[in-house]
């Protein structure tokens, strides 16, 4: 590979003769031969945001010359739209501020600005009012924040309407009901649905309010906190600028010290996206023992055939989109431990594993996006209800006579539910021999879809 030389503080460095790099990202990568992965493209637009921000405020405070602030914001919007991303090499398991991921950006936006004619340093221009230690921590958020804004929420928005629509066309369709596993009262498969509808709106609501702090920014408090070295209005200038790119309501932390000192809005959003990976699991879960037999499992429902199930079992078919999605939220899961080490990792004013947050962070969004329209689209719109798999054991289920305990007691409704269990029997018949009650009675009392609607049998 053909080479230049580029030069630093340090002095003097070999650099990839196409790179639009210079010296300092390619010591990082050097460096840092850890994981083979470069930070997420998400996370090095959102600091390409930063810069297009600092050049509009800089060029509106005086501070920095139309001619100079017009190439940046040309370049950083090139970075946004994505056209350089694979000048973005640096490792995740670099430097703990993520200092190098801002100098690449800071390098890769000064090369493209200075081919428009004008003379741009990465350090005195591009990377003006600003310290790796507010970029890096405001990157975070705003990445995240878009991440979650366009991708994660309207997908489980999708997802919520998806199940609530199946929901309302499977009210007439009562099945047993399980506890431990085991069977239990019936109850309608809309209320089954619903209650896996219910838990992804309250995932939303959780997600809603973890972005409140999320959109805080350290962006102003530069090295340490304190704002040196930018003017006093920069921080919400910049938060006003950024807001205007994104659509969402930034705004200045009211403490640059603990935006840069901690991650704690940034574990807290992995703590949501851990609790949804907890319902992802269920209805993923849910949905493979529904789906399971064909014959010889439950086979409630039938999902869609999506692809051969066995290399070497011909006509086996596998519930692949529930498997995929349990397998996003064990990661997920796993990702915000992670998380949770880096977020208690600040010491004194400075949090010192800020890319892997970034990393992980994006990625659970990703994940958990990605799944939640899978299981909307491939495996929520498109099961079939197996209803003759469902009525059989509904009828001989003894825990039906739970709806007599008001009327013969505790005791006596068990005698009768352990002597239907044995005999195979089902429960109305058997209640009927052991118990003063007609046939028309307890064809009232024990219809599952009357029991469905909960109170106490008449």
């Amino acid at each position: 590979m053909s080479t230049r030389i580029e030069r630093d503080s340090m002095g003097e460095l070999e650099v990839p003769e196409k790179a639009l790099y210079g010296a300092q990202t390619q010591r990082a990568v050097n460096n840092f031969p850890v994981s083979g992965s470069p930070m997420p493209s998400r996370f090095i637009h959102a600091i390409a945001r930063i810069k297009l921000a600092a050049a509009h405020t800089n060029r509106d405070l005086g501070l920095l010359d139309s001619a100079c602030a017009d190439a940046i914001i040309k370049a950083a919007e090139a970075v946004i739209a994505g056209e350089h991303d694979n000048q973005f090499p640096v490792d995740v398991f670099q430097t703990g501020s993520g200092t190098s991921s801002n100098m690449n950006v800071n390098e890769v936006i000064a090369t493209l600005a200075s081919r428009e004619g004008v003379e741009v340093n990465p350090n005195d221009h591009v990377n003006m009012g600003q310290s790796s230690n507010d970029v890096i921590p405001t990157a975070i958020h705003v990445a995240a924040a878009i991440a979650v804004d366009t991708h994660l929420r309207p997908a489980l928005v999708h997802l919520h309407a998806q199940i609530t629509q199946r929901a309302d066309s499977l009210q007439h369709v009562t099945k047993t009901g399980r506890t431990h596993l085991m069977d239990a009262m019936p109850l309608r498969m809309d209320q089954e649905l619903g209650a896996w509808a219910s838990q992804i709106n309250q995932a939303i609501e959780r997600l809603d309010s973890a972005m409140q702090r999320l959109c805080r920014l350290a962006q102003g408090g530069t090295a340490v906190g304190t704002g040196i070295n930018a003017p006093p209005e920069f921080a919400e200038r910049m938060a006003q600028h950024l807001s205007r790119q994104t659509g969402l309501a930034f705004e200045p932390n009211d403490s640059f010290f603990a935006s840069l000192a901690s991650q704690d809005a940034a574990v807290e959003l992995s703590g949501q996206l851990k609790g949804l990976a907890c319902v992802v699991m269920k209805i993923a879960n849910d949905l493979r023992w529904m789906n399971s037999g064909p014959l010889a499992g439950l086979g409630e429902i039938e999902l869609e055939a999506l692809q051969p199930g066995s290399s070497i079992m011909p006509g086996k078919v596998n519930p692949v989109i529930p498997e995929s999605a349990a397998q996003a939220a064990a990661q997920v899961i796993g990702l915000d431990m992670a998380i949770t080490v880096a977020g208690q990792s600040g010491n004194f004013q400075l949090n010192v594993m800020l890319p892997l947050v970034a990393s992980n962070l994006l990625t659970s969004i990703m994940l958990m996006g990605n799944t939640a329209s899978l299981l909307a689209d491939r495996a929520i719109a498109t099961f079939k209800v197996r209803e003759d798999n469902l009525q059989g054991p509904l009828a001989r289920n003894p825990i039906l006579v739970t709806a007599l305990n008001n009327v013969i007691g505790y005791n006596a409704a068990a005698a009768v539910a352990k002597k239907a269990y044995q005999a195979g029997r089902p429960i109305i018949d058997v209640a009927e021999e052991q118990t003063d009650l007609d046939r028309e009675t307890l064809e009232r009392l024990l219809d599952p879809a009357v029991l469905t609607r909960g109170g106490i049998p008449e």
